[in-house]
């Protein structure tokens, strides 16, 4: 009797470790994952990456880009759109810039985090070069032109949900690199969805 109590307890014990241990795995990778989810489905208003220009005919269909920045606490950066907007050609790769500048006495590095809206167009809109591929280190004082070439898939016009879209707003949130944690790029994300423009 006390043998099978014993052997209860010990199965007991393993189970809750494994269980404890999975928990934890699941959480180092769920950010990740859940990055792969948004940019596979356009999920939030994640873009998409593409390694070429489209190979596909450019339409006389024209989707105005509204550019927006934001810079989150604690990155004394300033960071703004050159250009307000844009109309582009569906189909064409168009050369957009921001401009950010050091505003600190100290070297600083920054990434920035992005989405569309409306979120349902994020599917559509591939970067092919972006300064968000990588983190960006700014001097003392230093100003830099920060460029980002984009198109829209031409599948938009096939969509039934986003056929009749004539606006998508471009949004970045820069975060100073080194303060800023996982968890904090998913919630960037849905904070910046509440102020971001929607069409």
């Amino acid at each position: 009797m006390a043998y099978s109590t014993q052997h209860k307890n010990k199965k007991t014990a393993v189970t809750v470790v494994a269980v404890v241990a999975g928990m934890i795995g699941l959480s180092y990778a769920s950010v990740p994952l859940y990055q792969l989810f948004c940019q596979v489905t356009g999920y939030a208003g994640t873009t998409q990456v593409a390694k070429t220009a489209p190979d596909q005919p450019v339409l006389d269909r024209y989707v105005t880009v509204t550019f927006d920045s934001n810079v989150a606490s604690g990155l004394s950066w300033s960071f703004k759109p050159v250009q307000n907007k844009m109309r582009v050609r569906v189909g064409k790769e168009v050369l957009a810039f921001y401009e950010a500048k050091n505003t600190s006495d100290e070297t600083v590095t920054g990434t920035a985090t992005f989405n569309v809206t409306p979120f349902k167009t994020g599917q559509y809109f591939a970067k092919v070069d972006c300064f968000c591929f990588k983190e960006q280190t700014l001097k003392p004082g230093q100003v830099v032109s920060m460029p980002v070439s984009f198109y829209i898939d031409p599948k938009i016009v096939e969509d039934k949900h986003t056929r009749d879209v004539e606006d998508i707003a471009l949004s970045y949130t820069f975060f100073r690199a080194d303060v800023q944690k996982p968890e904090q790029k998913i919630s960037s994300i849905e904070v910046r969805s509440k102020r971001s423009l929607t069409f």
